[in-house]
């Protein structure tokens, strides 16, 4: 099953990718990979979501954020690629929780992240992965991730 008609089953619906937040591009394709750039979790109620895991969000919250983010970076390869039938496999996912100094479950928030790709990408989904945790990330967001994926020939 392609991952266009996988996302149609599960129910959800791209965005339109979100803009880079500075002076950077959203993708860069070198030979056969693409690189996408540090995506935040999409807005909720109108509202990005602002604080740190440990402190104002809980694992789940961080779960959901990072698997609506996902969705995020999925939204941009499929701006860049035209159809994410050409996505190979998904390399790489590095994610960057902004979380207290006692939180411990980086792992189980960027799973939210990681469970998404698998869920659209099926096998080509699984992926290597770090995860780190951060003092702080640009305007307040609780997590931002960003991925390596190897692309099909045109």
């Amino acid at each position: 099953m392609s991952a266009e008609q996988r996302i149609r089953e599960l129910g959800l619906t791209l965005p339109s990718g979100s803009a880079p937040a500075a002076n950077y591009t959203n993708a860069v394709r070198s030979g056969n990979l693409l690189f996408i750039a540090g995506k935040a979790p999409l807005p909720e109620n109108g509202k990005l979501p602002k604080g740190k895991l440990g402190r104002e969000y809980n694992t789940e919250d961080g779960y959901r954020f990072a698997r609506s983010a996902a969705l995020d970076l999925i939204a941009v390869a499929k701006a860049e690629l035209g159809s994410l039938d050409r996505v190979a496999r998904i390399v790489e996912v590095q994610g960057f929780v902004n979380a207290t100094d006692d939180f411990e479950e980086h792992p189980k928030v960027l799973n939210g992240c990681s469970d998404l790709l698998v869920e659209v990408f099926g096998e080509r989904g699984i992926h290597a992965r770090s995860v780190l945790g951060a003092n702080s990330l640009r305007g307040g967001m609780p997590i931002i991730v960003k991925a390596t994926l190897e692309i099909l020939p045109d």
